[in-house]
């Protein structure tokens, strides 16, 4: 358990090297961009095991990260390109949510099987985190 720990305490302080070398903005992108370019090789990985029929966790495993590697690749473009115009309200990013929300349920899916939960209580989480969005979404 420590060795995690340990290498976020030495990612992070990578990332305030680089902050402090070339700025935040640069920092940002660089670690933006890799973390970007690993979730697909994550999502890819995780499809091919999925394919392999290697483990029941796989496919939404791969949805998962395919949903994080669509979002961050998003961002990390807008970012670098300044923000585009065509990048600004462009429904294709909804594309790239739903593609993240269909790999959360499907988690939430295997994790309430695990623990023979009813469909109630298995995707109670995605209706109040749905409601606690619309309510700060509204508030705000």
């Amino acid at each position: 358990m420590t060795k995690p720990i340990w290498l976020l305490i030495l990612i992070a302080a990578a990332f305030k090297l680089a902050d402090f070398f070339f700025g935040y903005d640069l920092a940002y992108l660089i670690g933006y961009g890799a973390f970007a370019l690993l979730a697909i090789v994550i999502s890819a990985t995780f499809f091919w095991l999925w394919a392999m029929r290697s483990t029941p966790l796989a496919l939404g495993m791969a949805f998962g990260w395919a949903g994080a590697a669509c979002v961050m690749s998003w961002w990390w473009l807008f970012n670098l390109l300044n923000a585009p115009e065509w990048m600004q309200q462009n429904l294709l990013l909804f594309v790239f949510l739903a593609l993240y929300h269909v790999g959360a349920i499907m988690h939430l899916e295997v994790i309430g099987r695990s623990f023979s939960l009813s469909r109630v209580a298995t995707f109670a989480p995605v209706v109040v985190s749905l409601l606690v969005s619309v309510a700060v979404a509204i508030s705000v």
